[in-house]
């Protein structure tokens, strides 16, 4: 095991991708109809306007990170679905201001709810202090993340 700042740079990174890779397999096709299931770019822009409050569809973009072009396909498919509306912006009536509607709030909370199931019962296969250590390592990971 390399114990250099580098080697547990290079650990993490690993680690941390493939839980997260197996979290993403966990997404669901959609709750209880036959619509097309949503893709990463679409959870996350609707994850982020239900964590950060509503965004006008150019904040959206920028948070996200994609041009406005493809994140008018995202506004548009998630709208088409019912999960986020447009409401009117309370200061230019030229913009809309992004909001996610009740069923797109109930999609993702089925989705947080059934990503820490799966995550639950992985660790409840670790010993008590393999559980330890994560519970302390949380707040650290958290802060890296944040950086």
């Amino acid at each position: 095991m390399d114990t250099t700042t580098a080697g547990l740079a290079e650990e993490l990174r690993i680690s941390v991708a493939r839980l997260s890779r197996r979290l993403r397999t966990l997404r669901p096709a959609r709750p209880e109809d036959a619509r097309p299931p949503l893709t990463l770019t679409q959870f996350a822009a609707l994850a982020a306007l239900a964590r950060h409050g509503s965004m006008t569809p150019r904040e959206l973009a920028d948070h996200e990170k994609v041009q406005p072009p493809s994140m008018t396909r995202v506004i548009a498919f998630l709208e088409d679905q019912g999960l986020l509306e447009r409401t009117p912006h309370p200061t230019d009536g030229r913009q809309a201001v992004l909001v996610p509607t009740d069923a797109g709030h109930t999609l993702l909370a089925e989705e947080r709810r059934r990503k820490e199931q799966w995550l639950a019962r992985r660790l409840n296969e670790l010993s008590d202090e393999e559980r330890d250590i994560l519970h302390r390592a949380a707040p650290v990971l958290d802060k890296l993340s944040r950086a």
